[in-house]
């Protein structure tokens, strides 16, 4: 009998020796206790019944949220290089070194092709990166993941640093430091929900978009108190504190326990059961880590039974497997389609284009809205589930964009587009602003945090590593292609582009009303019995697992649905 078997084994005669009493505990694992439905126990095929109570108090689960909370530090990395670039690209020291000298007006100046390259080129890095880069997770683990690939981030902004007068070296160093965040932005949702209770998972792996916006609204601080300063201060203090970000990220992983999946996974399952139990606050023999254990290990044994997972898996039909992968991808580049980043790269000189004089203290007004915002989101995520806020937050900012686009053509230009920029209406810029800041809210409690949710929580775990890294992939060179294009476009057509991003708003609420499962409450086990059950989009939020259902369910009810598709919506 092989080591791994007997463990198993050992786990199960545990639950087994418990004299047939009931223990009631609180889960708070990702594989515990689902809060599809309320009240039922659930059976765990033993002779032994447990009381499995679906939540706890919040005090319960402090120490796992902390732990969740340290790893999602990786999103403030990115979230400061978001904010950050946004302002170096209007600093004098940085244009003086990185720029074009425009001889008539005696100035220097970043062309649109360099603006879009040395904003966007980072989205590139973070693209290869997640796809490379964070195999490292699966390879030598979740937490030893996050240390490498931060390590890479890193090297890269060493070179940037240490650029002198060569736009191309700063460009090479934002790619490899991109290369790292990608990795980032794989690991660190993936371990999150894999740490997390599962009727807190979507605000603990919110906590990463919390940490973005909490990123973006420093740089942009920093930004605003290095302006003033007219050497190479301006840029390179804000890149030499990515430097203290790193470290308090490899000091933290230090702290992390292990992924219990990946642990199991690996066949080490004494290390799982301890893993399982920092999280717990418990003992490696307490009935919660033992029944985790089992949960986890009923997973890890189906998938290893059908064999190690390639790249080709993502794309076999078996198991709605690429039906969730091409979902994954559609959510993450909608996200980008919103139109974020439209204000967050270029916040600083948009807002000089409506008539502000200081558009580094306006775009310090998105950083505040936006991460004001996000604790909010932390709590609609789950209050209100995916499905409804996607929706929501689709329509609502579609509403914002029409508001922003149709002032900014009609009204903020009285004398056109070919005038000097004081000729602007102040009551039209002002009420650009205004819906620019509810954009932003509707974005960070909506959008922002979900879609990063949803893809950790939809894959099996064998396919979970790549399929991850393949949706976040797609919001990268979608970011890249926002980034780049937007300098051409808004030349083009100004602020008609809102227009752009309204259209792609309407499509995200179809696509997100037929394609999108709602999983809050599910654990990930549940979530891919979902899944394979062929259950409706619009149908899931009623849907009961297996373990839950009673008589009178009716499970076929689910998966059809006879309505036309324009009455599928009352």
């Amino acid at each position: 009998m092989s080591q791994e078997v007997a463990e198993t084994q050992s786990i199960e005669a545990q639950v087994g020796a418990s004299d047939g009493a009931k223990v009631a505990y609180s889960p708070s694992h990702s594989s515990n206790a689902s809060n599809k439905s309320s009240g039922d126990d659930i059976d765990l095929k033993h002779e032994s019944d447990y009381v499995v109570p679906a939540t706890g108090p919040i005090g319960q689960y402090a120490g796992v949220l902390a732990l969740c909370l340290m790893i999602a530090f990786g999103g403030f990395i990115f979230g400061w290089d978001t904010g950050t670039i946004s302002g170096f690209v209007s600093q004098t020291d940085f244009l003086r070194r990185f720029g074009s000298y425009d001889h008539v007006k005696n100035d220097y100046y970043f062309s649109k092709v360099r603006t879009g390259l040395v904003v966007g080129i980072f989205n590139i890095g973070c693209c290869i990166g997640g796809l490379t880069l964070g195999r490292t997770g699966d390879m030598y683990g979740r937490r030893i993941g996050l240390m490498i690939v931060t390590v890479v981030y890193v090297i890269g902004i060493i070179i940037s640093i240490a650029s002198i007068n060569k736009w191309y070296q700063y460009f090479i160093g934002r790619i490899i430091s991109g290369m790292g965040v990608g990795g980032i932005a794989v690991l660190c949702p993936t371990l999150i929900s894999e740490t997390a209770p599962s009727h807190l998972r979507g605000t603990a792996v919110a906590f990463y978009q919390l940490m973005i916006t909490g990123g973006i609204f420093l740089g942009y601080c920093t930004n605003y108190g290095t302006k003033k300063y007219h050497n190479s201060v301006q840029w390179r203090v804000p890149l030499g504190l990515s430097f203290a970000w790193a470290l308090f990220m490899l000091g933290g992983m230090t702290l992390v326990p292990e992924s219990s999946r990946y642990l199991a996974q690996q066949g080490r399952l004494e290390e799982a059961k301890r893993s399982l139990a920092i999280c717990n606050k418990c003992t490696v023999d307490d009935p919660i880590v033992i029944h985790e254990m089992e949960e986890i290990m009923a997973g890890v044994e189906a998938e290893r039974a059908a064999g190690s997972a390639s790249w080709a898996e993502l794309f076999v039909t078996k198991g709605k497997i690429f039906h969730r992968v091409l979902m994954g991808v559609m959510i993450q580049s909608l996200q980008q389609l919103t139109g974020n980043n439209y204000f967050f790269y270029y916040g600083t000189t948009l807002f000089v284009s409506v008539g502000l004089d200081d558009g580094f203290e306006a775009a310090i007004v998105i950083g505040v809205v936006n991460f004001a915002s996000t604790f909010v989101g932390l709590w609609t995520v789950e209050r209100f589930g995916r499905r409804r806020c996607l929706l929501w937050g689709a329509a609502t900012m579609m509403c914002c964009f029409v508001v922003y686009a149709s002032v900014g053509v009609t009204r903020l230009y009285p004398r056109g587009y070919g005038q000097r920029e004081e000729y602007t209406s102040e009551g039209a810029g002002n009420c650009m602003i205004v819906f620019t800041c509810f954009f932003i809210f509707c974005f960070a409690t909506t959008w922002a945090p979900i879609p990063y949710v949803i893809v950790s929580e939809t894959f099996p775990l064998r396919i979970r590593g790549r399929a991850i890294a393949l949706s976040v992939g797609a919001n990268w060179l979608w970011g890249f292609l926002i980034s780049f294009f937007t300098p051409f476009i808004t030349g083009a057509i100004h602020f008609a582009y809102g227009y752009v991003f309204m259209g792609c708003l309407v499509f995200a609420w179809f696509y997100v009303f037929f394609f999108v499962c709602e999983t809050k409450g599910l654990t990930l086990e549940e979530v891919n019995e979902m899944y394979e059950e062929g259950v409706l989009p619009w149908k899931s939020a009623g849907w009961i697992p297996s373990s839950k259902r009673e008589g009178g369910y009716d499970a076929e009810a689910a998966l059809h649905d006879d309505k036309p598709w324009y009455k599928r919506f009352t």
